[in-house]
């Protein structure tokens, strides 16, 4: 009933979530896809990651050739897609659109080189030899106070009760013993968490939307990644995962990080000039997307 109360005057309904089909959860947006459809609402599955291999599942890939449009945000994705969904573009993650918002920070951050610091619940989930992500960032935060002259800015992104990144950035800041080179930042608004990353001069980070924060304001980054998102959005920004992101289930020495942290760190600059010229056609590819939406109504 209530599809189809949503029908009345509509005429696209968007899927949106991101990676949504990697979590077990294919069925219902199979059966919302088939449902709205059966109402003759076109549907578009809008900014999504995909693992190659879910794709092939049959059920999820007749439920993708149904949809009207997909609108992958990054490549590795969108190779699969494009296989069973004709009607298929490669566009930015509508993050990256998103506009910073200036808030109060900690002082630090106008008067230091800081390095912010990101880790999650997730990431520890799809570790594969327990304890490694968080001996690795308890690594690297050692590895940080020692080797450089920089603060560390722990930073949550997601603060939902059952996956709350605060948790584990709490646990990191007191095993410092709340060393006054450390910042523990509390929520803020998504916006507001752009606006903290853009102050950072180098970002390590899991959760996805935190590294697009930091990526979209051209600030060197290096993914503590788990899945095709991560190693899709890299490639497409840098031509290579390798060196950009680091799988969480590959940690199993505790100084793999820090290892890795130190050859990116050391090309930072680098990096960041090459967002700084390549970010305008990376974000132009947006309006393809864009367009493509617009052009479901003409049919």
């Amino acid at each position: 009933p209530g599809i189809r109360q949503a029908s009345v005057g509509t005429d696209i309904a968007l899927s949106v979530g991101g990676d949504n089909y990697c979590y077990g959860s294919a069925g219902i947006y199979g059966y919302l896809n088939q449902a709205y459809r059966k109402n003759g609402i076109k549907t578009a599955l809008w900014g999504c990651s995909i693992e190659p291999d879910v794709v092939t599942q049959k059920s999820v890939s007749d439920d993708l050739s149904r949809y009207s449009l997909i609108v992958a945000r990054e490549s590795i994705t969108y190779e699969a897609v494009r296989h069973v969904q004709q009607n298929a573009f490669l566009t930015p993650d509508p993050a990256f659109f998103m506009a910073p918002q200036i808030c109060n920070m900690d002082d630090r951050f106008l008067s230091r080189n800081i390095i912010g610091i990101n880790i999650s619940p997730m990431i520890i989930s799809n570790e594969t030899t327990p304890g490694a992500a968080y001996e690795n960032y308890k690594q690297l935060i050692r590895y940080i106070l020692t080797e450089t002259d920089a603060c560390a800015a722990l930073i949550p992104h997601v603060v939902w009760k059952s996956n709350d990144d605060r948790t584990v950035l709490r646990q990191l800041y007191h095993d410092f013993n709340d060393d006054p080179r450390l910042i523990l930042v509390e929520d803020h608004t998504a916006p507001e968490l752009k606006y903290i990353i853009s102050h950072c001069s180098f970002f390590v980070g899991a959760r996805t939307h935190a590294t697009i924060a930091a990526y979209s304001t051209c600030v060197p980054t290096l993914v503590v990644g788990y899945s095709v998102k991560a190693r899709g959005i890299a490639r497409d920004l840098f031509g290579t995962e390798d060196g950009y992101v680091l799988p969480v289930q590959e940690l199993s020495a505790p100084d793999q990080l820090s290892k890795s942290f130190a050859v990116l760190y050391g090309k930072r600059d680098a990096v960041h000039d090459h967002l700084s010229r390549t970010l305008p056609d990376y974000l132009a590819r947006a309006q393809a997307g864009v367009d493509a939406v617009k052009g479901l109504s003409l049919y």
